[in-house]
């Protein structure tokens, strides 16, 4: 007997098809009205996606439809050169004249078709068009309609956001209703792909109990959905790896989709975050979707303060670090404050704006700009994207097909966000990740982000990998790290490293022991506090003790029981003559430490802060270790550091912690740098080979608002001296892409030489 369900799914079905065989015989728009343009180069026959490398995206509301002023946006497009607009055009309401049931149309449409215009002046003006779909919500009367299709709680109740409903993943809303609506749309406009913000469905804090989940899980896993979040429970580890399958699914139907609809290039790209957090929370795997993409729309429109405008050039090179380097990232940079405060209809300043989408160009990734609303009273934004687009037309042909050139890995998992990180990701794997890498960024040391499954593969560019709490780690991603070491790659590692296994679940030892020569102490093998929330609170009052101590022959006041100076500092110690101790902020256990290791700083446990006269060291020299280095047989250096300086950088901004986490990339290194860039200011630095070229991006990021949006002020910065390892192909022929000076340079046999005197927001620097 068929249910209601059941029942409704058929009807919606018969009824789609009907409508898409009215369709077909309706000749809306054809090919014929796009002009030899981007899209039709005789000179290029790659896909448009491969060649389209500036776009522009207003986020259509449903009142636009009585105000949208065609013509003046049309005009904007050429002013800032776009090739490609994003235009809403359905999910939750669609902006065209729809023949799918219950495919609701915009408030204000009424018998217009708003998307169509914009489409066909598009194609009229040679841009391309992505078709944005918002696809994970309906209102009541698809509800009422479809109860069945959305997602519900353990006690049947529906998920809601405001006053529209979630709709389930593995419901036929997915399976039947947006690929109607994707079907429709390429054969009524002939867009050039699909682009959804929305559509990876309910995210990971809620659980479905909906029938459609039920019977997919049951059939998928023989069990039934866990009732509970519970990461030690296998029944949720198997939940979460079918969320993300699910979503992969999903993929491949929408673009099998649109291409029957719309031809081979009519490709379905959905959208994704810069926050590897944000996409295990929604179960999009990140490296993944990169292997089905054919080019990654990136919604990752501002900073935060906690990441900072160099988080944008970070994000490209991990993006393309698994997607590839032939492939494109264009990425929604909004023209408004798009962190809270929102405000979506008044613009940032323009300094902010600025800088984000050059850092975002810096590494590697394409200016989109992006507003709210075709109609606007605070015009200040239409100012902002247009010099940075105007550059990058100017420029493009050396911001494209380049790799990177750098000696350092930054290695991230996101299984290891998953299963270790848990429902506390941001403090056990955010803040590690970005405590190292904004020392690196600091320290001006270029450096790549490397997916843990890509190490085997990638390492051989690389004299040193750093793994940042990388602590969930696989048996065959343990084998890979073993084998970089092997072949005589340095090795930093922090916290946790290697302590957990790929499902989170804690071992007797460390899986890397061996290297690291550091071991568990069985007999206090339990869990540590959590570490504070950030600015929540202190953090803990404890220290490192530096080896030797100093403060024998340092200038100060002296007392009878101070220690000799015994012997030199490491090299990882420099610039810290003058003080015994260091700041340090979290807690340490005791570890057993295998001969042919060496201890660089022992911790100091806490004592009271208040009051000031209790204020003292109550046990003021442990052994249990802070920092720990050996070298290997095959000449590579490793570093372990039980003291997570990572992640107390990222909380506290210490100068201290920068400054050590520097020294010990170095060390690693042997100083062995593609490029040194000396000179005062917060410089981010990009290094680029392209052909018989080096390009190089220097981002200024000097400003009074660095860790605290907005910024409304650039300051200049210079002179800058710069020296970089000279390829064989590179004479030495130097000259500026931003003041178009052509410099002159020192060329040695190993080494390029030259000076910049000035950066205001950014330098690029073209050596061939």
């Amino acid at each position: 007997m068929m249910n209601h369900s059941e029942n409704s799914r058929r009807n919606f079905i018969k009824k789609t098809a009907l409508g898409t065989a009215i369709l077909a015989t309706e000749n809306f728009f054809t090919e014929n009205v796009k002009s030899a343009s981007l899209l039709h180069e005789q000179n290029d026959i790659s896909p448009w996606y491969k060649r389209i490398t500036r776009w522009g995206q207003v986020n259509i509301t449903e009142k636009d439809p009585l105000r949208y002023d065609i013509g003046w946006w049309r005009k904007y497009w050429k002013q800032t050169e776009t090739q490609g607009v994003i235009v809403n055009a359905g999910g939750i309401v669609a902006y065209y004249p729809t023949h799918i049931p219950l495919h609701k149309k915009a408030e204000y449409l009424d018998d217009t078709d708003l998307f169509g215009e914009l489409c066909s002046a598009a194609h009229e003006d040679g841009l391309a068009v992505f078709a944005r779909m918002d696809s994970n919500r309906a209102d009541e009367t698809f509800y009422n309609a479809h109860p069945g299709w959305f997602a519900t709680d353990a006690k049947g109740k529906p998920y809601r956001a405001g006053d529209l409903y979630i709709t389930c993943i593995n419901s036929p809303y997915y399976e039947d209703h947006i690929p109607s609506i994707l079907t429709e749309i390429a054969e009524m406009y002939k867009p050039e792909g699909f682009t959804d913000n929305s559509w990876s469905g309910l995210g990971r804090e809620s659980i479905c109990y909906c029938e459609y989940c039920k019977n997919s899980f049951r059939e998928k896993t023989g069990n039934e959905i866990p009732l509970e979040k519970n990461w030690n429970d296998k029944v949720y580890q198997q939940w979460i790896k079918w969320n993300y399958a699910r979503r992969l699914e999903i993929w491949d139907l929408n673009n099998k989709t649109t291409k029957a609809a719309g031809g081979d290039f009519c490709i379905w790209s959905g959208m994704n975050s810069g926050s590897i957090t944000g996409q295990s929370r929604s179960f999009r795997d990140y490296r993944a979707i990169a292997n089905k993409a054919e080019i990654i729309m990136l919604d990752d429109q501002a900073r935060t303060d906690d990441d900072g405008f160099q988080h944008n050039g970070e994000t490209g090179k991990l993006i393309h670090g698994i997607l590839g380097w032939d492939k494109l990232i264009p990425e929604s940079m909004a023209m408004y404050q798009a962190h809270k405060p929102w405000f979506r209809l008044a613009s940032k300043p323009e300094p902010e704006a600025r800088i984000w989408m050059l850092e975002g160009i810096a590494g590697g990734i394409q200016p989109w700009w992006h507003m709210v609303s075709a109609y606007h009273e605070d015009r200040r934004m239409y100012h902002s994207p247009v010099r940075t687009f105007q550059w990058h037309k100017a420029n493009e042909q050396y911001l494209l097909n380049r790799v990177p050139v750098a000696n350092v890995g930054v290695v991230w998992s996101q299984n290891n966000t998953d299963f270790y990180g848990r429902d506390n990701a941001s403090q056990l794997v955010e803040m590690p990740w970005r405590g190292m890498t904004q020392a690196l960024m600091r320290a001006r040391i270029p450096y790549l982000p490397v997916h843990i499954d890509d190490v085997d593969r990638d390492g051989e560019q690389f004299t040193v990998l750093v793994l940042p709490n990388v602590a969930a780690m696989s048996d065959e991603q343990i084998a890979a790290v073993r084998r970089f070491v092997q072949k005589g790659g340095s090795l930093i590692a922090t916290g946790e490293t290697s302590l957990y296994n790929e499902w989170g679940n804690k071992g007797s030892d460390f899986a890397l022991a061996d290297i690291f020569k550091a071991h568990i102490t069985k007999e206090i093998n339990q869990e540590l506090p959590p570490p504070p929330e950030k600015f929540a609170g202190e953090a803990y009052h404890t220290y490192l003790r530096l080896t030797p101590e100093l403060r024998r022959i340092v200038n100060g006041p002296h007392v009878p029981d101070e220690p000799v100076a015994n012997g030199k500092r490491h090299p990882i110690l420099k610039g810290f003559e003058e003080t015994d101790i260091l700041p340090f902020g979290g807690l340490l256990h005791p570890l057993s430490i295998d001969p042919g290791s060496e201890v660089l700083m022992t911790y100091i446990p806490q004592f009271p802060v208040y009051p000031p006269e209790k204020a003292y060291m109550t046990e003021p020299k442990t052994n249990i270790p802070g920092i720990i280095i050996n070298t290997t047989s095959a000449g590579g250096r490793i570093i372990y550091l039980p003291a997570d300086i990572d992640r107390q950088f990222a909380v506290g901004n210490l100068p201290d912690h920068g400054n050590l986490l520097k020294n010990i990339v170095l060390w690693t290194l042997q100083d062995e740098l593609p490029i040194i860039v000396k000179g005062a200011g917060l410089i981010d630095i990009h290094l680029y080979e392209q052909k018989e070229k080096l390009i190089l991006h220097l981002v200024n990021l000097t400003n009074q608002n660095t860790w605290r949006q907005p910024l409304d002020e650039l300051i200049t910065v210079g002179p800058l001296f710069i020296s970089i390892k000279k390829k064989q192909a590179v004479k030495g022929e130097i000259h500026s892409l931003v003041s178009n000076k052509k410099l002159m340079a020192r060329v040695s046999e190993d080494v390029i030489s030259f000076e910049i005197t000035s950066i205001l927001d950014h330098e690029v620097i073209v050596i061939s």
